[in-house]
């Protein structure tokens, strides 16, 4: 086929398929050979290949013989394959549409996918008791092996890991499994691409793509609830992935139950599943994670000296969130690097003066009765109130705990806020939590669930 016949097979193809199929599945195309009455074409990606082959191969077909050319069977291969790939042989069955089995290779999404931090890999990531077995469960999907759970549901706060323990995954997937198609995005990006694929009368094709990966990671997945029509596209795109044993791992800020406005279905699917929390940060952790990244700064500023003790008062200090732990870390070695003095307590305290300050804890009294009474779902008047009855009075006693835990309030302070009460009756309510929680294990995972949402 002549330069000049491919571009009028061009053209006809253009006018039969319509604008937006050419420029995504025919444009990419590139003619490489017509012989013995096979016509071999280059594609970018297996996917294209198989694509074009499903929808479009019987007209390309067609519209070449409308040339003239003496053409009876289609075949597609990977452009990157062995130059000799186009000389394998060919399934002979009559006016069969052929696509070789191309070597393993990495597979080129056509998803736009979000881009992966280098910094976030295994090897970066610190392992501690709030988050060894998460770490685990995504080491043992990062295998690339059968699936053994699906979906992988990673959920906690912000700053503890869910995102780099993903990358952590796709950086390893993509090096031990290049075969793989490996796609990595936001809810947000999906319900963007969604939004897109309506707009453009795309449905189709966007349901072939993301049905195509191997492995669909999706970040932060709490921003779908509340979107009718996108929740129903990821509930379908989510079913078809695991009917074709594909790997799903997911993310949000909190437990699948607990995502306000998200549809029960899809709720029930992605507890089916691994369900993995990351839990805060503990004391021990903040400080493994200083002592690591200390030594890239070190190698970065070696002419500075870091102070005993520095370290631990910042992983005292700072313990909500770690990306403020890395942030105020490097904050501080540039500070002392610009005015030439060395890292010490003082100079930590002056620095990130503005740091400590939001760092410290400020929920209020009224912030954690508003909280238990919606968790307990009574009414705030009756937690409050005189009623003495169990219903209310449980409640009543876990907030007062919880005041106690996390403010600075005294006991006389927090009863003045529950109706009056004496402070004997506070403490009482204290003490009759710390004994239940350690034989009642819902009420512990109740007081679990209620700090994290206050201190997130």
């Amino acid at each position: 086929m002549t330069d000049e016949q491919w571009g009028v097979l061009q053209g006809n193809l253009l006018k039969v398929v319509g604008k937006n199929n050419y420029a995504s599945w025919i444009a990419p195309l590139a003619f490489d050979d017509l012989r013995d009455g096979v016509a071999t074409f280059n594609v970018p990606t297996t996917f294209l290949g198989n694509y074009v082959k499903q929808n479009f191969g019987d007209q390309i077909l067609y519209q070449m013989m409308g040339l003239g050319l003496n053409v009876s069977r289609v075949r597609f291969i990977v452009a990157a394959q062995s130059p000799n790939a186009a000389n394998q042989p060919l399934d002979k069955s009559a006016g069969a549409v052929a696509l070789p089995e191309a070597a393993p290779q990495k597979r080129d999404t056509p998803i736009a996918a979000a881009p992966l931090d280098p910094k976030f890999t295994f090897s970066n990531f610190v392992v501690g008791k709030p988050n060894e077995l998460a770490h685990a469960a995504a080491k043992r999907v990062a295998e690339g092996g059968p699936v053994t759970f699906n979906p992988l549901f990673l959920y906690g706060g912000v700053g503890l890991g869910k995102t780099h323990l993903m990358h952590a995954i796709a950086w390893d997937l993509q090096t031990s499994r290049p075969d793989l198609n490996v796609v990595y995005l936001s809810a947000e990006q999906f319900m963007y691409r969604f939004v897109q694929a309506l707009r453009d009368r795309k449905m189709m094709d966007f349901k072939e793509l993301f049905r195509s990966v191997d492995v669909l990671m999706v970040d932060d997945v709490q921003f779908i609830a509340g979107k009718d029509s996108t929740q129903e596209e990821f509930f379908h795109t989510f079913n078809a992935l695991v009917d074709q044993r594909k790997q799903i791992i997911i993310s949000a800020d909190r437990a699948p139950g607990e995502i306000k406005d998200l549809e029960e279905r899809i709720k029930s699917r992605l507890q089916c599943g691994l369900v993995v929390d990351l839990h805060p940060t503990d004391y021990e952790l903040r400080l493994g994670i200083l002592q690591s990244k200390v030594e890239v700064q070190q190698a970065q500023y070696p002419e500075l000296s870091l102070d005993a003790g520095v370290l631990e008062f910042l992983a005292h200090r700072i313990s909500t969130n770690v990306r403020v732990l890395e942030g105020a870390l490097t904050r501080l070695f540039a500070f002392a690097s610009l005015v030439g003095r060395p890292i010490t307590l003082e100079l930590a305290q002056d620095c990130l003066a503005d740091v400590l300050r939001n760092s410290e804890r400020k929920i209020s009294v009224e912030e954690i009765q508003r909280k238990v009474s919606e968790h307990y779902n009574i009414r705030l008047s009756d937690m409050i109130g005189p009623k003495r009855v169990r219903t209310y009075a449980r409640p009543r006693q876990v907030a007062m705990y919880l005041c106690k835990q996390l403010t600075s309030r005294s006991l006389p302070e927090i009863g003045r806020c529950f109706g009056g009460r004496d402070h004997t009756t506070i403490m009482y309510g204290v003490r009759k939590i710390e004994d239940m929680r350690a034989q009642d294990g819902q009420l512990a995972e109740d007081i679990e669930i209620l700090r994290r949402i206050l201190e997130a």
